[in-house]
């Protein structure tokens, strides 16, 4: 529907759409978050950028904490469901952790915003993570498979037999998030341009290289 002025209302379309409406905040929270933080983050902001009406922000999700909880639910949800895509347990042990590491690195040099709010969550002492059984629930699946990979490839003599895949996860989100989140630091620091491609490709080699090597009997 169109006003006078040309602008869109959208109460009543949200009214009509409620998934789409959603889906629309939840887009915008997860920008306007990663880019302002909890702390700097406006709800107003954030419903002009999914271009509704404020008060469907309170309606669909009650309060920006718990905006800010579903935005972070989203960002797990869409990298778990990629993780998901790779099917793993298709694989042999060692391609499978390579394809793991891989797509591990690659995810987050493609979203930005994913390293962001882990940053910012952080700051705020994962008070928001906490409080959320969706996101708990979230890495049980991932764990296991990684259990089932690790325990086939110790049984085949390709891993070592004394691998925690919880320990094993943390240390490749780490080899591939803090390039990341620390880039700029880091290239200032070192002197090197670290999010050139050429760079990137370079480390990209680096972390599964790094990562099979500790895996490997």
């Amino acid at each position: 529907m169109i006003s006078g002025n040309g602008r869109k209302v959208v109460r009543q379309a949200g009214q009509r759409d409620p998934e789409a409406t959603q889906g629309a905040l939840l887009a915008a929270a997860v920008a306007e978050f990663a880019e302002k933080g909890f702390a700097g983050a406006r709800v107003d902001e954030i419903a002009a950028r999914a271009g509704v009406n404020k008060q469907l922000v309170y309606h669909h999700f009650g309060n920006k904490d718990d905006l800010y909880q579903a935005a972070l639910e989203t960002v797990y949800a869409q990298i778990r469901e990629h993780e998901r895509a790779l099917h793993l347990g298709d694989l042999e042990p060692l391609p499978a952790m390579e394809r793991l590491v891989g797509f591990s690195f690659d995810y987050l040099h493609r979203h930005p915003e994913f390293v962001a709010l882990l940053a910012d969550e952080n700051l705020h002492g994962a008070r928001h993570v906490q409080r959320s059984s969706r996101l708990k629930e979230m890495h049980s699946p991932l764990v296991t498979l990684m259990r089932d990979t690790l325990d086939k490839g110790a049984r085949e003599g390709v891993f070592r037999s004394d691998l925690d895949p919880i320990d094993i996860y943390i240390s490749i989100a780490a080899l591939s998030y803090f390039y990341f989140s620390n880039g700029r630091t880091l290239s200032a620091i070192f002197g090197r341009k670290l999010g050139s491609p050429r760079n990137i490709a370079a480390r990209r080699k680096h972390v599964i290289a790094f990562a099979l090597g500790a895996l490997r009997v």
